[in-house]
């Protein structure tokens, strides 16, 4: 897939998945514009991307938002694509969760993907020539997660500003689509079930087992930005506000929200006759707890 010409912004990209999609890109030829809170990291992930400029700031306010764009315009004279990586985790369960640990990671992942995208359409519209906004999603905005009451509503939120910005900027010819990632990361790496199985392929280079790669679908940072390339790229323009999920030796296309099953009654519905009829199959919630071979 040849990225050459193209101009890609990535926030959150100082390491882990954000860091394997700069490079992908990069290796694909676009100019890429990293980003990440820490100074330290932009400055590492500058000197393994060829040509990449570096932008340390926290993502969540428009002036944020305006820098990346700005530097990807000073450095290469446009911006083409833009993937919404950045992210924090604040895990609590309700009871326990506060304002701070609530409104931090949604700045964060809901207003930072906002804010980074509404600059990047703007430019892009002004353009004139198409682009790609790839927003990063998660199984925990399509199905709950315990614990991530903050995280999960972030994440629903950004696959639905996919699709609205997706009906919103079809005739700019701005592409928007969700990913939705599993990898071996620090988070994963701590998921009991999960942790010594990456750390023996760690410690031996050995691949993961096929029961990870396929039935929980997760592999490697490096196994997600095959999808990344492809959406950045000429060969997704007609790909538009969908949620596609990539981890491992799996990849898939998640539903939209429709309704399941539907009944009538004329005048309408009582709760005497909500109770009387009710005969709906309730729908699974959360995360599939991970099954491991025995």
């Amino acid at each position: 897939m040849d990225l050459t010409g193209r101009v890609a912004v990535v926030t959150g990209s100082g390491r882990g998945l954000g860091l394997a999609y700069a490079k992908a890109l990069a290796a694909a030829g676009a100019s890429v514009v990293v980003n990440d809170v820490d100074q330290a990291a932009v400055d590492a992930a500058v000197a393994e991307i060829p040509g990449a400029v570096g932008v340390a700031a926290a993502v969540g306010d428009t002036e944020s938002a305006e820098r990346l764009v700005a530097a990807a315009v000073e450095a290469f004279g446009r911006l083409d694509v833009l993937i919404t990586n950045a992210g924090i985790l604040r895990d609590r369960v309700l009871w326990k969760m506060t304002d701070d640990d609530f409104d931090a990671v949604v700045r964060v992942h809901l207003r930072g993907t906002f804010t980074c995208a509404r600059a990047a359409a703007i430019r892009m519209r002004a353009q004139g020539t198409g682009g790609r906004l790839i927003l990063i999603a998660s199984p925990a905005g399509q199905r709950g997660n315990f614990g991530q009451t903050n995280y999960a509503a972030a994440k629903a939120g950004i696959a639905a500003m996919a699709r609205t910005w997706a009906l919103e900027l079809a005739r700019s010819e701005i592409t928007v689509n969700a990913v939705v990632p599993i990898a071996a990361t620090e988070m994963t790496k701590t998921i009991p079930a999960f942790a010594p199985v990456i750390e023996e392929a760690e410690r031996t280079g050995q691949p993961y087992p096929a029961w990870l790669r396929r039935d929980e679908g997760l592999g490697t940072v490096d196994d997600v930005t095959g999808l990344i390339t492809f959406l950045a790229s000429d060969a997704s323009k007609g790909i538009t506000g969908q949620a596609i999920g990539i981890g491992g030796d799996k990849l898939a296309l998640w539903s939209h929200p429709a309704e399941k099953q539907v009944a009538f009654r004329d005048g309408g519905w009582s709760a005497s006759d909500i109770a009387a009829s009710w005969d709906f199959p309730a729908e699974t919630y959360g995360i599939p707890a991970p099954r491991v071979p025995s």
